[in-house]
Protein backbone atom coordinates (compact mmCIF):
# COMPACT_ATOMS: atom_id res chain seq x y z
CA UNK A 1 0.00 0.00 0.00
CA UNK A 2 1.49 3.36 -1.01
CA UNK A 3 1.57 6.11 1.58
CA UNK A 4 -0.71 8.97 0.42
CA UNK A 5 1.73 11.49 1.92
CA UNK A 6 5.16 10.42 0.68
CA UNK A 7 4.45 7.54 -1.75
CA UNK A 8 6.56 5.00 0.14
CA UNK A 9 5.20 1.48 -0.37
CA UNK A 10 5.96 -0.07 3.01
CA UNK A 11 3.81 0.37 6.08
CA UNK A 12 2.64 -1.41 9.19
CA UNK A 13 -0.92 -2.05 10.31
CA UNK A 14 -1.57 -0.32 13.62
CA UNK A 15 -5.24 -1.25 14.07
CA UNK A 16 -7.86 -3.40 12.27
CA UNK A 17 -11.60 -3.31 12.76
CA UNK A 18 -14.56 -4.77 10.95
CA UNK A 19 -17.11 -2.23 9.75
CA UNK A 20 -20.52 -2.12 11.45
CA UNK A 21 -22.17 -3.81 8.48
CA UNK A 22 -19.45 -6.45 8.27
CA UNK A 23 -18.88 -5.63 4.60
CA UNK A 24 -15.37 -4.22 4.94
CA UNK A 25 -12.35 -4.07 7.22
CA UNK A 26 -10.95 -0.70 8.31
CA UNK A 27 -7.19 -0.64 8.79
CA UNK A 28 -5.10 2.12 10.35
CA UNK A 29 -1.64 2.08 8.82
CA UNK A 30 1.60 3.87 9.59
CA UNK A 31 4.15 4.66 6.89
CA UNK A 32 7.57 3.26 7.72
CA UNK A 33 9.31 6.28 6.11
CA UNK A 34 7.40 9.43 7.16
CA UNK A 35 5.56 7.78 10.11
CA UNK A 36 2.25 9.45 9.18
CA UNK A 37 -0.93 7.43 9.66
CA UNK A 38 -3.65 6.76 7.12
CA UNK A 39 -6.77 4.60 6.86
CA UNK A 40 -7.56 1.94 4.26
CA UNK A 41 -10.66 -0.13 3.73
CA UNK A 42 -10.62 -3.70 2.52
CA UNK A 43 -13.67 -5.34 0.94
CA UNK A 44 -14.48 -8.40 -1.15
CA UNK A 45 -14.19 -7.93 -4.90
CA UNK A 46 -17.74 -8.41 -6.14
CA UNK A 47 -17.24 -7.93 -9.88
CA UNK A 48 -18.53 -11.17 -11.42
CA UNK A 49 -16.71 -13.26 -13.98
CA UNK A 50 -18.57 -13.16 -17.28
CA UNK A 51 -19.05 -15.30 -20.37
CA UNK A 52 -19.76 -13.78 -23.77
CA UNK A 53 -22.45 -15.71 -25.63
CA UNK A 54 -22.42 -16.31 -29.40
CA UNK A 55 -24.89 -13.46 -29.94
CA UNK A 56 -22.75 -11.02 -27.91
CA UNK A 57 -24.79 -11.09 -24.70
CA UNK A 58 -22.85 -11.32 -21.47
CA UNK A 59 -23.85 -13.58 -18.59
CA UNK A 60 -22.36 -14.30 -15.22
CA UNK A 61 -20.21 -17.46 -15.23
CA UNK A 62 -22.00 -20.21 -13.32
CA UNK A 63 -20.14 -23.34 -12.24
CA UNK A 64 -23.39 -25.16 -11.63
CA UNK A 65 -24.56 -24.54 -15.18
CA UNK A 66 -21.35 -26.07 -16.59
CA UNK A 67 -21.61 -29.05 -14.22
CA UNK A 68 -25.26 -29.55 -15.14
CA UNK A 69 -24.38 -29.70 -18.85
CA UNK A 70 -21.61 -32.21 -18.15
CA UNK A 71 -23.87 -34.37 -15.99
CA UNK A 72 -26.46 -34.39 -18.75
CA UNK A 73 -23.85 -35.38 -21.38
CA UNK A 74 -22.48 -38.13 -19.12
CA UNK A 75 -25.84 -39.55 -18.09
CA UNK A 76 -25.65 -43.38 -17.86
CA UNK A 77 -21.94 -43.26 -18.76
CA UNK A 78 -19.08 -44.65 -16.62
CA UNK A 79 -17.61 -41.23 -15.92
CA UNK A 80 -16.69 -40.48 -12.29
CA UNK A 81 -18.06 -37.25 -10.85
CA UNK A 82 -14.52 -36.36 -9.75
CA UNK A 83 -13.50 -36.13 -13.43
CA UNK A 84 -16.45 -33.86 -14.17
CA UNK A 85 -15.57 -31.70 -11.18
CA UNK A 86 -12.02 -31.45 -12.53
CA UNK A 87 -13.32 -30.26 -15.91
CA UNK A 88 -15.54 -27.65 -14.21
CA UNK A 89 -12.55 -26.48 -12.14
CA UNK A 90 -10.46 -26.10 -15.31
CA UNK A 91 -13.25 -24.15 -17.04
CA UNK A 92 -13.64 -21.86 -14.02
CA UNK A 93 -9.89 -21.29 -13.78
CA UNK A 94 -9.83 -20.48 -17.49
CA UNK A 95 -12.43 -17.73 -16.94
CA UNK A 96 -10.81 -16.42 -13.74
CA UNK A 97 -7.38 -16.24 -15.39
CA UNK A 98 -8.70 -13.94 -18.11
CA UNK A 99 -7.34 -10.41 -17.75
CA UNK A 100 -10.71 -9.00 -18.86
CA UNK A 101 -12.67 -11.14 -16.34
CA UNK A 102 -14.58 -12.69 -19.23
CA UNK A 103 -14.26 -15.41 -21.87
CA UNK A 104 -16.22 -16.35 -24.94
CA UNK A 105 -18.48 -19.36 -24.54
CA UNK A 106 -16.77 -20.79 -27.63
CA UNK A 107 -13.42 -20.89 -25.83
CA UNK A 108 -14.93 -22.51 -22.74
CA UNK A 109 -16.88 -25.01 -24.86
CA UNK A 110 -13.74 -26.02 -26.77
CA UNK A 111 -11.88 -26.62 -23.51
CA UNK A 112 -14.72 -28.79 -22.20
CA UNK A 113 -15.08 -30.71 -25.46
CA UNK A 114 -11.35 -31.48 -25.56
CA UNK A 115 -11.48 -32.87 -22.03
CA UNK A 116 -14.62 -34.92 -22.76
CA UNK A 117 -13.17 -36.24 -26.03
CA UNK A 118 -10.31 -37.83 -24.07
CA UNK A 119 -12.59 -39.01 -21.27
CA UNK A 120 -15.65 -40.55 -22.93
CA UNK A 121 -16.51 -40.49 -26.63
CA UNK A 122 -20.27 -40.86 -26.15
CA UNK A 123 -20.37 -38.01 -23.63
CA UNK A 124 -18.26 -35.95 -26.04
CA UNK A 125 -20.73 -36.51 -28.89
CA UNK A 126 -23.68 -35.67 -26.64
CA UNK A 127 -22.05 -32.47 -25.43
CA UNK A 128 -20.88 -31.52 -28.94
CA UNK A 129 -24.33 -32.06 -30.43
CA UNK A 130 -25.78 -29.43 -28.08
CA UNK A 131 -22.77 -27.11 -27.97
CA UNK A 132 -21.98 -27.12 -31.70
CA UNK A 133 -25.69 -26.88 -32.55
CA UNK A 134 -25.55 -29.15 -35.60
CA UNK A 135 -27.87 -27.89 -38.31
CA UNK A 136 -28.43 -31.27 -39.95
CA UNK A 137 -27.42 -34.94 -39.94
CA UNK A 138 -24.50 -34.26 -42.29
CA UNK A 139 -22.78 -31.95 -39.79
CA UNK A 140 -23.33 -34.53 -37.06
CA UNK A 141 -21.94 -37.34 -39.23
CA UNK A 142 -18.93 -35.21 -40.16
CA UNK A 143 -18.08 -34.78 -36.45
CA UNK A 144 -18.51 -38.52 -35.85
CA UNK A 145 -16.25 -39.36 -38.80
CA UNK A 146 -13.60 -36.99 -37.47
CA UNK A 147 -13.87 -38.69 -34.08
CA UNK A 148 -13.47 -42.12 -35.69
CA UNK A 149 -10.49 -40.95 -37.78
CA UNK A 150 -8.63 -39.72 -34.69
CA UNK A 151 -9.45 -42.98 -32.93
CA UNK A 152 -8.15 -45.03 -35.90
CA UNK A 153 -4.93 -42.98 -36.06
CA UNK A 154 -4.37 -43.42 -32.33
CA UNK A 155 -5.00 -47.18 -32.49
CA UNK A 156 -2.66 -47.59 -35.48
CA UNK A 157 0.08 -45.87 -33.46
CA UNK A 158 -0.63 -48.15 -30.51
CA UNK A 159 -0.44 -51.28 -32.70
CA UNK A 160 2.95 -50.14 -33.99
CA UNK A 161 4.13 -49.89 -30.39
CA UNK A 162 2.68 -53.33 -29.58
CA UNK A 163 -0.31 -52.15 -27.50
CA UNK A 164 -3.86 -53.51 -27.75
CA UNK A 165 -6.56 -51.25 -29.26
CA UNK A 166 -8.62 -49.20 -26.80
CA UNK A 167 -12.23 -50.23 -26.19
CA UNK A 168 -14.53 -47.21 -26.45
Amino acid sequence: MKCPFCGFDQDKVVDSRESKEGESIRRRRECLRCEKRFTTYERIDEIPYMVVKKDGRREKFERQKVLSGLLHACEKRPVPISKLEQIVNEAESFVIDSPERERKTGEIGELIMNRLRNLDKVAYVRFASVYLDFKDVHEFMSELQDLLRTKDVREAGNLQRGKQPAKD
